[in-house]
This record gives C-alpha cells, sequence and structure tokens, in this order.
C-alpha cells in the first residue's frame, strides 16, 4: 500500500510541469466545463468555506473564487508538493489570496471538525484506495448541511462509444501523456485507475455508508465523466 501511495505522489510531482497543459488537452478543455459545473452544484453562498481535497495546480478554488469574489474562504490540500508549487505560482500570477494552499493526506486531514460549508475533491478519489476513511475525513470536516462534490473520470457504460472510448483511452491518450509529460507510466496508470474505479451506483453507497444523504450523480460527457453530489445531514449536531 506505502509503495503505490509513493508511486502516486512521485508521479503527481513529476507531471505537474504539464499538468495543466495536458488536462486541457486531452479532455479537449472539457476539464473546465466539468469543474464549473462541479462548482455551481455546491450552491455555494458568499462567505462560504470551502475545502478542496487534491486540489493540485487550485483550478477548482480559483473556479470557486470566480463565482465568491474576495468572499471565499478557501483551503486547497494535497499531498503533492509538486503541485501545490505550481499552485501557489498560479495563485501569484493571479493575484489571488482567497485560496490557502496546504500540504496533506485525504485520509487524515489536518483539520477540525465541522468547519466547512462544502468539500471538494476532482479527478483525485480513484487515487485513493481506502475511498470510504476519505469521504468519512470529509464528513467530519463538513458543517452540518454542508455539501460534498465528487468529480471523476468514469468509463462509458455501453455503446458504441464506449470501445471508441477504450480504444482512444487506452493506446492514444497514453502516448501522447508520455510525450508531453516524460513519463511514461503517468498516462498508463490513468486509464487503469479510472477503469478500476466502481460504477456510479457503487461509490453512491460508499457516500451512504459514510452518512451522507440526498445522494446524486450526474454522468457528463456522455459517461466519461460523473459528478456525485452528497450532503452532511443539517440535524446533526456539530462534532
Amino acid at each position: 500500500m506505502n509503495e503505490e501511495l509513493d508511486f502516486v505522489k512521485e508521479m503527481f510531482d513529476k507531471i505537474a510541469p504539464n499538468y495543466d497543459f495536458l488536462n486541457r488537452l486531452l479532455s479537449m478543455r472539457q476539464d473546465v466545463i466539468w469543474r464549473r459545473e462541479m462548482v455551481k452544484a455546491a450552491e455555494l453562498t458568499p462567505g462560504a468555506r470551502v475545502l478542496d481535497v487534491a486540489c493540485g495546480t487550485c483550478d477548482v478554488g480559483l473556479e470557486v473564487s470566480s463565482r465568491l469574489g474576495n468572499r471565499a474562504r478557501i483551503i486547497g490540500l494535497d499531498f503533492s508538493l509538486g503541485m501545490l508549487r505550481l499552485g501557489k505560482a498560479k495563485l501569484t500570477r493571479k493575484e489571488n489570496q482567497t485560496i490557502a494552499p496546504v500540504n496533506g493526506d485525504a485520509l487524515n486531514l489536518p483539520l477540525k471538525n465541522s468547519l466547512f460549508d462544502a468539500g471538494f475533491i476532482a479527478f483525485g478519489i480513484r487515487n485513493i484506495m481506502d475511498r470510504k476513511r476519505a469521504i468519512l475525513e470529509f464528513y467530519r470536516t463538513l458543517k452540518p448541511g454542508g455539501r460534498l462534490v465528487v468529480l471523476e473520470l468514469t468509463t462509458p457504460e455501453k455503446g458504441i462509444f464506449r470501445g471508441i472510448y477504450l480504444g482512444y483511452f487506452q493506446k492514444i491518450l497514453p502516448l501522447i501523456g508520455s510525450v508531453f509529460s516524460r513519463h511514461d507510466n503517468a498516462y498508463s496508470y490513468l486509464p487503469e485507475s479510472v477503469l478500476k474505479f466502481p460504477d456510479a451506483a457503487t461509490f453512491c453507497k460508499i457516500m451512504k455508508g459514510a452518512g451522507f444523504t440526498d445522494i446524486r450523480f450526474k454522468q457528463m460527457t456522455l459517461g466519461i465523466v460523473t459528478l456525485f453530489v452528497g450532503r452532511k445531514p443539517a440535524d446533526r449536531k456539530p462534532e
């Protein structure tokens, strides 16, 4: 388990310099639209406290800032120092002071209970082996009534598009990714991790098992991405 964690951390450190470019290229800029929908689903209000886990280079946090302006209060957490360095540089260029980057582990969030109105994780939950524990950490740190929003790459369930997508995803994408990232394994790991990710109904059960209610999911772009939303019950007393 530790060896796999070290591999994933090292991989993200190495691909960090080209991460944003490859996200836009390989998704044909759909990743921008997906994140926009993700933030919209949280139904944030001015002054909201937001946690973005596996924040990468802070794109989700920046989308939150674009909606809430200077009134947003955002913590962006990632275990990859390489990603955080790039994120901090991006925030400096954009003169953004609403996002606080933090190095940390999604399974042991260095944060107090019941702090946040919303928790996000985009394209990160599939890299966490103990997904229920990560979801429980979100539950612990959310306020009663707070929303968890998960955005993840998924596999189209059936039809002609599934075959076309798998051909691109398993053969063409790793080739393009290795050329630009100069990391042979990173974009081979990507399709493997997506194919291992549970179907939408199964993942919703994980969220329910962690205590979330009002769980729903939305498949986007013909099912290659799924957006999950759950709410911590409002009638629970703060921990």
